[in-house]
């Protein structure tokens, strides 16, 4: 059960209601928020440890009511900050159980005298957020937002790892933009990626004073998702969608009603890269938005298409995959594009009454479809349709469908985050799961939607079948996505291949996998998501090595406790996950040169016995059971393009 406690903060915090700068601090004084109104712009400053990182920024709104980034003035406060206390439990996210403390202090920002906007800031020990809150003008009860002040200046020292936004409407059928591209990396502030701006999560590194992520929560359909803009002099400002979203359809500016709230600004810091990885800020900062229907179920699948691509998508091929995950002990099959006319409705419920008798059940793909793209894959003109959808997802009920993926978003506006939350909402009624591929980065949903799984939104597994450079480059690509993209939300990869070639023969043609098996094995855990279709195949079980198929027989899809150990966006991860009283650490590189690393892990205790997955040089792995030693000390070396796995036994 929930329980929040408000009271007055003491001493840590300094809060003049006179002078123009205010203070005031975290819970455990590291961080240090000043927010100003100095020559009548509204702005904000961020210390951690005493070291500047957020450098003052401008905050404010220019709105159909007004212009109110400038000309204005802070109130006096109305009330002492005050410490938020919050217990709250959420299987589906990096930790399960999450204890949320943090400081709120209320700005109010008055034009011409009268009160405009509160600027409200939560401060934690790890994160900064921050959101407006618009008051009503005269007999003025709504208003469009056409744009915002709201920026972070990042000091000039600083290097960014981010990943640039696209121009709408290109791509496959006219789908972008979809968070899809790849990440430029320590490169220096006041760029602008391809001149777009950049897709959050942003992560920049502050020199040798730590890390900062900057990205939103809490986006609904009552707000449009934004983008970080580049300037030259390391300033990054909100960026609403562009105007080519969505072909063009729908307005980039959001509307909203007054009084009314922006989504929350994030902001988390720390001296090492591990604070990032484990925060939780995109949760704490949200509710949810309905009751759960039912208890949802999660866990591991299979999926034809990743291996054979459209041409699986048939009965038979379709009815050995169940086989396959029966045998695997997993939950679900995923059904991808074409299904409705490669297999028809008919042997779909066919399927999924098979299925039921092998404690299976399916997700079923569809398209969003609409006016925003040319994607010619069926199902089509169903999940756009708010009656076809719901008669759909009424069928998909009475025969036990678990879930469905729908693919093809057309970008940020405030209509399109409508749709997934429509979507959302119905098939909650309908007792379905929804993961979204081709789409926008989850901000907050795993909790405001109770039936949300995943998101794509990342350079996914379908890339490593279409492109040998994209195999090339797998280690280096999934060295980032624990530091950035997976940080912030559940994310549908759709990886672990045990194929060496990317082809339902496993024959030689085609993409060539480079990374090795216990590679494959160490993402399964470092990429999360509570639902996990991997890239494994039927031939898996007579090709792939017995103790890579019993792990990944097991292995979770539900964290209780992520922990950061070790690594360097793009060179090289170790992380850990905590499953019940079951910990598993793993690492990968993307270096030439072996990773060679002496740690002392906590979680395991003197004389515990671990399984201890390993490669050699030629990337051979094999697996052995070691005693852990009496100061808990591994020394641990990884190749190029390897892995490592330690599972408590």
């Amino acid at each position: 059960m929930k329980k929040v406690f408000f009271g007055l903060i003491g001493l840590m915090i300094a809060f003049n209601a006179v002078a123009e700068d205010r203070k005031f601090s975290s819970p455990d004084g590291r961080i240090e928020v000043t927010v100003s109104d100095s020559d009548g712009t509204p702005d904000y400053s961020v210390t951690y440890d005493g070291n500047v990182f957020i450098l003052p920024s401008p905050l404010g709104l220019n709105t159909s009511m007004g212009e109110y980034m400038s000309g204005m003035t802070m109130l006096p406060e109305k009330e002492a900050p005050r410490l938020i206390e919050e217990q709250y439990s959420l299987k589906t996210i990096k930790q399960s159980q999450v204890d949320y403390k943090a400081v709120e202090a209320v700005f109010t920002f008055a034009k011409d005298e009268r009160p405009v906007y509160d600027v409200i800031f939560r401060v934690s020990d790890r994160d900064v957020a921050f959101r407006y809150r618009l008051y009503p003008r005269r007999n003025t009860l709504s208003c469009v937002i056409f744009s915002e002040a709201t920026g972070f200046q990042l000091p000039q020292t600083a290097t960014a790892f981010l990943c640039p936004q696209v121009k709408p409407g290109g791509g496959f059928a006219g789908t972008y933009p979809s968070y899809e591209t790849g990440y430029s990396l320590d490169e220096p502030v006041g760029k602008n990626g391809w001149g777009e701006g950049y897709t959050f999560p942003c992560l920049f590194r502050n020199e040798d004073k730590g890390w900062i992520l900057i990205s939103e929560t809490g986006v609904s359909s009552a707000y449009c998702a934004s983008r970080l803009m580049g300037e030259p002099d390391g300033l990054y400002t909100i960026g609403y969608p562009q105007e080519g979203e969505n072909n063009g359809n729908g307005s980039a500016a959001p509307g909203i009603p007054l009084p009314g709230m922006t989504p929350w600004r994030t902001i988390t810091l720390g001296n090492s890269l591990a604070p990032i990885m484990e925060t939780t800020v995109p949760f704490d900062l949200v509710e949810p938005l309905y009751e759960a229907s039912k208890e949802y179920v999660y866990g591991p699948g299979s999926w034809s298409w990743i291996i054979g691509m459209d041409p699986s998508t048939n009965y038979d091929e379709q009815k050995r995959y169940i086989d396959f995950t029966a045998e695997m002990g997993y939950r679900t099959v995923l059904v991808d594009a074409l299904w409705d006319t490669q297999i028809g409705r008919d042997r779909i419920a066919e399927l999924a009454e098979y299925a039921a008798g092998k404690g299976v059940a399916l997700y079923l793909w569809y398209n969003s479809n609409g006016y925003w793209n040319h994607a010619p894959q069926g199902p089509k003109g169903i999940m756009d349709n708010t009656i076809a959808r719901r008669r759909e997802m009424k069928w998909m009920q009475s025969i036990g469908i678990r879930g469905i993926k729908v693919d093809f978003f057309g970008g940020d506006k405030q209509e399109t985050m409508k749709l997934y939350e429509d979507i959302l909402a119905d098939a909650n009624d309908y007792g379905i799961l929804c993961v979204f591929h081709g789409c926008t980065l989850p901000r907050g949903w795993e909790r405001m939607y109770p039936n949300y799984a995943s998101s794509e939104a990342v350079l996914a597994s379908e890339n490593l079948h279409f492109s040998q450079g994209a195999c090339d480059n797998e280690a280096f690509n999934a060295c980032i996505h624990p530091f950035i993209r997976n940080t912030v939300g559940s994310m549908d990869f759709g990886g672990s291949a045990l194929n060496k070639y990317y082809n339902a023969d496993n024959a030689p043609r085609g993409s060539v996998r480079r990374t090795s098996d216990v590679f494959a094995l160490a993402t399964a855990v470092m990429f999360q998501s509570p639902v996990q279709h991997f890239a494994l195949a039927p031939n898996n079980l007579t090709d792939a090595p017995a103790w890579a198929i019993d792990f990944m027989k097991n292995v979770p899809t539900l964290w209780d406790e992520v922990r950061f150990i070790d690594g360097y966006p793009g060179k090289y991860v170790i992380m850990a996950r905590r499953h019940a009283d079951k910990w598993f650490v793993v690492g990968i590189n993307a270096q030439k040169e072996t990773v060679k690393v002496k740690l002392e892990l906590p979680m395991f205790n003197a004389g515990d016995r671990v399984r201890l997955y390993t490669d050699d040089a030629g990337l051979n792995g094999s697996a052995s059971e070691i005693k852990v030693n009496k100061k808990r000390r591994f020394d641990l070396e990884i190749p190029c393009n390897g892995g490592v796995v330690i599972e408590t036994l």
